[in-house]
Parts: C-alpha cells; sequence; structure tokens
C-alpha cells in the first residue's frame, strides 16, 4: 500500500489518548483504536507507521501561526551545533555553548531525550502490532519491510540517547541509556538504564535488520536500507573500535557505489533550491504546506538568532562556503545556511556523510593516503573548491585526519549532530583546542533529566560529573 505523508503529520489528531493504569503511553495515533489492537490490518499498520514518523519528524508548532510544523531544527541543528562550539546565540553565548547544562534546568537537555525516547516508543508500537498480526494480513513482503522500518526508527533513536546521555566512548561503561522492546505502560515505566555495551548490541542489531528488511526504494521521507547502512557508519564510528573502521569503510563503498543516490554538484543547491529533490539526500523530513517553523528557529520576530563563532570562522576562512552560509548582519557573521528557499525540508542523512566517514575511517586505520585524498576532493570540489595544494602535500595520516575533520564541520555543519559528533572522536586534550569551553570529558554528553528520575527511579545513577 502506498504510505501518503500527511497522515503521519496530522495523524495525533485523529484520537485521544487514553490513559488507565494497563492503558499504552503515547499510544499510535489511529482512526480508531489503541493499545495492543491498533493495528489489524494493512492499512491500519501503514497508518501507524506514519505516526511513528510523526515523531521522527518531531511535529510542533509555528511559533508565529500557531499552526502544525516540523520542527527538526532545535534539536537536531542548532544545540549540536552550540555544543560543538560553532554557533553561538546572538544575545551571547549561552548555556550549551558554555557546557553548564544542569540535570534540573531542563531547557536544553530535556527535549532531546524526550523527543527520542517518543520516538523508540512508537516505533515499538508499530513493532509489537505487526508482530502480534498475522502475516497473512499484509501483502507481499510489506509486513518485513514495516518492521525494518520501525526498527530502524528505533535504532535512530537509541543511537542518539547513546550519544547524547551514555558514555558511548567506554564500551566498559555502566551508563548507558534505557532500552525499551515494548511500548510504555504505566505498570512498565520504572526502566533501569543498560550497560554501553549492551546499547551498542542492542542498536547494531536492530539496524542490521532495517539493512536486511527495509525497502530498497522509498520517497527520501521514508527510510530505506540505504539509510541504515549510513546510520551503522554513524555507530560504528562513535564506537571507534578498531575493527570498526573496516566496516565502515565496506558500508561506504555499497553507498557511494550500487546505491541510488548521487553527490550534488554544487553542494548549496540542496539548501537553497533543491531540498529533498536532491538525488543526494538519503532521508529527510518532509514539512508542511506553507509552514515557518524552521525558519523561525534562525530568523525570528526579524532578528536572526545564531551567529557564527570565532573557531566557525577559521574553519570557513577563503572557503567559498561562507558567501552562502554567512551572511555579514550589524557587525556579525550571522548563520543562514538553513535560511534558504529550502528552509522548512531538513536533512537527516545525505551522501557527502559516507564518503567524508569512509575518510575518516581510512585516515584513523592507516588506509591508503591517495584514496583519502581523492574522497576529500570529491566532496571538496563540489563545494567550489579547486586549489588543492596544501591537500596533495599532505603526507601523514594526522594530518589527513585532521583535514577530514575540518571536513566534516564545514560541509555537515548544523546537519542531524553530525559536527558534534565529530568533535567528539577526538580526546579531551584535542577537543579543547577546538573548544576551549569544554574542560573535562563528562562534558561530552549531558545530564539526564531531573523529571526521568522523579517518574523513574529505578533508572540508576545520574552521569557523572553532573549533580542536582
Amino acid at each position: 500500500m502506498k504510505k501518503i505523508f500527511p497522515l503521519y503529520l496530522s495523524a495525533i489528531a485523529l484520537l485521544g489518548l487514553q490513559t488507565s493504569c494497563d492503558k499504552t503511553l503515547n499510544a499510535l495515533p489511529t482512526q480508531e483504536k489503541v493499545d495492543d489492537n491498533v493495528i489489524v490490518d494493512q492499512k491500519s499498520a501503514e497508518i501507524a507507521l506514519n505516526g511513528a514518523y510523526y515523531f521522527f519528524a518531531n511535529v510542533g508548532e509555528n511559533r508565529t501561526t500557531g499552526m502544525p510544523g516540523t520542527t527538526w531544527a532545535p534539536t537536531h541543528e542548532v544545540l549540536p551545533a552550540q555544543f560543538a562550539g560553532v554557533l553561538e546565540y546572538y544575545q551571547g553565548p549561552d548555556r550549551p555553548e558554555m557546557h553548564t547544562m544542569t540535570a534540573r534546568e531542563e531547557r536544553e537537555v530535556l527535549p532531546i531525550w524526550s523527543e527520542n525516547y517518543k520516538l523508540a516508543n512508537a516505533a515499538n508500537g508499530v513493532i509489537a502490532g505487526i508482530e502480534a498480526l498475522s502475516e497473512g494480513k499484509l501483502s507481499g513482503g510489506r509486513r518485513l519491510q514495516i518492521l525494518g522500518e520501525s526498527r530502524f526508527l528505533r535504532a535512530y533513536a537509541n543511537f542518539k540517547l547513546l550519544a547524547y546521555y551514555g558514555e558511548f566512548f567506554d564500551s566498559n561503561s555502566k551508563f548507558g541509556v534505557m532500552i525499551r522492546t515494548k511500548p510504555v505502560t504505566v505498570s512498565s515505566i520504572a526502566t533501569a538504564r543498560k550497560s554501553v555495551a549492551e546499547t551498542y548490541a542492542f542498536i547494531l542489531e536492530d539496524i542490521d535488520y532495517a539493512i536486511a528488511n527495509a525497502p530498497a526504494e522509498n520517497p527520501n521521507y521514508y527510510a530505506t536500507k540505504w539509510a541504515a547502512m549510513l546510520l551503522k557508519m554513524r555507530v560504528l564510528m562513535l564506537r571507534q573500535k578498531a575493527q570498526d573502521y573496516s566496516q565502515v569503510v565496506a558500508l561506504a563503498n555499497q553507498l557511494i557505489g550500487p546505491s541510488p543516490y548521487t553527490l550534488e554538484p554544487h553542494v548549496e543547491d540542496i539548501f537553497l533550491t533543491k531540498g529533498l529533490a536532491s538525488k543526494e539526500v538519503i532521508l529527510g523530513t518532509k514539512a508542511f504546506t506553507n509552514q515557518i517553523a524552521e525558519m523561525e528557529k534562525y530568523y525570528y520576530r526579524n532578528t536572526y538568532n545564531y551567529n557564527a563563532t570565532a573557531f566557525l570562522l577559521d574553519l570557513l576562512k577563503n572557503d567559498p562556503r561562507a558567501d552562502w552560509m554567512l551572511k555579514l548582519n550589524k557587525g556579525k557573521q550571522v548563520f543562514v545556511k538553513h535560511m534558504g528557499a529550502q528552509a522548512e525540508a531538513k536533512f537527516a542523512f545525505r551522501l557527502t556523510e559516507a564518503y567524508l566517514l569512509k575518510a575518516e575511517a581510512l585516515a584513523r586505520s592507516k588506509g591508503n593516503m591517495t584514496e583519502i585524498k581523492e574522497l576529500l576532493k570529491t566532496v571538496k570540489s563540489k563545494a567550489g573548491i579547486t586549489d588543492f595544494t596544501a591537500l596533495n602535500a599532505m603526507d601523514t595520516h594526522d594530518q589527513l585526519t585532521l583535514e577530514v575533520f575540518k571536513e566534516i564541520m564545514r560541509n555537515l555543519i548544523a546537519e542531524d549532530g553530525s559536527d558534534w559528533m565529530a568533535l567528539l572522536r577526538w580526546p579531551l586534550e584535542t577537543v579543547k583546542q577546538f573548544n576551549p569551553n569544554m574542560k573535562e570529558k563528562w562534558q561530552y554528553i549531558l545530564p539526564v533529566p531531573y523529571s526521568e528520575f522523579e517518574r523513574n527511579p529505578t533508572f540508576g545513577a545520574q552521569n557523572p560529573g553532573y549533580g542536582w
């Protein structure tokens, strides 16, 4: 059955949620039913899946109009870029830039937490409903495809939670995240956090299932096996075990080779004119008609909200991308990358990332330097760079690793946390050179919101470094 995108943008309005003690919290949107019987046939299965995508797109509202709108920018673009030290609030450095967040002051630490647990819960609802439905209720291979898409969404949510709230850098750490495999009910809300190793294992199991079963072809605002491959690359690069780098390279080769995606000849066209029509976009979010919710995050009440930091200005010095990513306003270089004609389209995964993660994996594993340089040249050329004299002169893997990092920061700034994750793949002493506001390694992650401990006393210990 063909999926209809507006369903997941308006599905919540189709029901009133039931909250008695045995009723599923945050139940999936359907026309009539919630709980275990939400999925009864293929039509209701597709509607429920669209409901999960509703949470992936972070549907909220436009501040000016009060109408529904996707709200991807705050937690997927702005906050990570502030954490990384490349963007700062126009009124001066705020808590995200200074890394002074606390568990009780939840303005910055709660949204990433709550959004991803809602997404994981919605995905669990679809999975539970499909698994309870007899196979004959869904035509062709759609049953496995829906499970593949749902497990991709669950893996994506749990990856975000681990990356922001778990000690992802230490596989022996007990500070992983909560892993739930069933929709949350009042009786099951008490859940302890898993170890980091257990969290990685669960995420990778879901991703491998999605690679095997998610559709190869889908509109690029729905998950595919290709999106799952790029998600696996992100997870493995975050874990950084020696054996992970060869897997990253192998996955990149599939995305760069036989996948249906191609690099945009001029990368700025993705943001300024093409949006989701670009053949480079592997997965994004599609906006409501005439929404302005994303633009408002960057430009609200006639004010540009975020300025480039000295770190970003140094990265973009003599770089042609500065011409369309930044704009001089009242003596400040304001960030306008996401303020073009495609401001409301958002990009979770695009092919450039596969090139750059492959280059980083090769550099960190002492791979072929010529291949690393060619990957960088390919990506840089799409940004209008033609002089590769300095790149050609690099003759150590350390130099190339640093250059890959800088290119990730330039190319993927404010795109689903890629800038922040790239920074955190360095040791602390290196991180402090790029972002002096980072003082201790515990600042690599956020505090678990205090409200979680109020609802879930069995969660476990607060992240190290954070008090109450």
